[in-house]
């Protein structure tokens, strides 16, 4: 690498620091940002010099409590530089969400999601998208950054989903979609991911030697996101295939046409099959409402048996697959998220009792389970850890943008 890219690239890199810095802690000085940077002091001035001209940050002046003596500089990131469109798919529903440059909501509404093809869904979501533009009074150009996400299997390499409970096997390329309308970069991730990104943000530092987490979402859809520590404060994040994972060969019929998938068993759907006991080829319902799960549930409570057994085998099932997880990546605390926490009472017991079936557990002992039932809040603020990194990184990367007005 020559002389000049490397100093290139330590350049970027330190304006990343900087803007990471300036979002984690709001308005800083320009002491501040030196201590938490580790930066000098002559480079904290030059970086900040450079955000400023390109108009991605901003600076105001506080007076000192005296009245007297020179106002105190602060730099925040410039709200108005630009904006990022989240799109949440679920089950039921898509949300949409406009935040500005500095991570706060501006607006947010959400539609029942459309029925018919890939082609009819991605057109509604481009409509979505747009009204969020249209809405705030904002060109579509002035988003810079979309970021979707949904249940199902995703190529983030291309912002492709290539199947969902949704739309089945229904490949939708957001890209190809969006991008004559945007000029925003569009980025495509599976939700439980997202959910591992949040808690791992909200989590690191937080309990020594832990190095690893699991979000287990439990609903109509069974999915799991996995963190693990890579240094310096990063984790890897994934979200292996955890629901079409193979429990049982030539097993219950799931919806991703496969047989004997964990979230044949464990999804609502699995649930509601076995409570009735339904044959276990029978085509599974594509939407189950939470309502009649509840009854279920309820129905278990009373001391009904096969209510009872339809949330036991469910639990040994999610257990026995936590265990495979273990023997591969260790033993790691399980963030539980979703609608089905609600029903954790009824799955704990065979959960435990799934995961005891592996040596990795027998000798080193039950992981912590911890419940999270806001899976919405997880899943965005996941949103906005990777949106908001990967713009700054986009626009650094790139050698910045034409400033304001230019």
């Amino acid at each position: 690498m020559s002389a000049i890219a490397s100093t290139e690239l330590v350049r970027q890199q330190n304006s990343l620091r900087m803007l990471s810095a300036l979002r984690r802690h709001g308005n800083l000085s320009h002491t501040a940002l030196a201590e938490l940077t580790g930066l000098a002091s002559a480079t904290v001035s030059a970086i900040t010099a450079e955000l400023e001209r390109f108009s991605l940050i901003e600076r105001t002046e506080q007076q000192a409590a005296s009245g007297r003596g020179r106002p105190r500089v602060l730099f925040q990131p410039n709200s108005r530089f630009g904006y990022v469109a989240v799109v949440v798919i679920s089950s039921d529903a898509v949300q949409y969400s406009l935040v500005d440059f500095t991570g706060k909501l501006m607006d947010r509404f959400g539609e029942g999601r459309s029925s018919g093809t890939s082609e009819t869904f991605a057109q509604a979501v481009l409509e979505g998208v747009l009204r969020l533009a249209s809405r705030s009074k904002i060109a579509p150009s002035d988003i810079l950054h979309i970021s979707i996400s949904s249940k199902g299997l995703v190529d983030p390499a291309s912002a492709t989903l290539t199947w969902s409970p949704v739309l089945g096997e229904g490949q939708l390329d957001f890209r190809r979609t969006l991008s004559p309308h945007f000029r925003a970069q569009i980025y495509l991730y599976n939700e439980t991911l997202l959910a591992a990104e949040a808690l791992w943000m909200r989590n690191r530092g937080r309990e020594e030697g832990v190095t690893s987490l699991a979000a287990l979402s439990l609903g109509h859809s069974i999915g799991l996101g996995v963190a693990r520590d890579i240094g310096e404060g990063r984790a890897d994040v994934s979200a292996p295939n955890f629901g079409h994972m193979l429990n049982v060969p030539d097993g219950a019929l799931c919806r991703c046409g496969a047989k004997g998938c964990v979230e044949a068993y464990c999804g609502f759907y699995g649930i509601l099959r076995a409570a009735f006991e339904v044959p276990t080829n029978t085509i599974p319902a594509k939407f189950v409402p939470l309502a009649e799960v509840e009854k279920i549930a309820a129905s278990a409570r009373a001391g009904n048996r096969m209510a009872a057994f339809a949330f036991r085998q469910a639990g040994l099932v999610l257990g026995n697959g936590l265990s495979r997880l273990f023997s591969l990546h260790g033993p790691m605390p399980v963030f539980v998220t979703g609608p089905g926490t609600r029903f954790f009472d009824l799955l704990k017991a065979s959960i435990q009792d799934g995961m005891v079936q592996t040596s990795v557990v027998r000798m080193g002992g039950l992981p912590q389970i911890t419940i999270e039932p806001d899976e919405q809040s997880l899943v965005f603020d996941g949103h906005m850890g990777l949106a908001l990194s990967r713009l700054d990184g986009d626009i650094v990367m790139s050698g910045m943008v034409a400033p304001q007005g230019s």
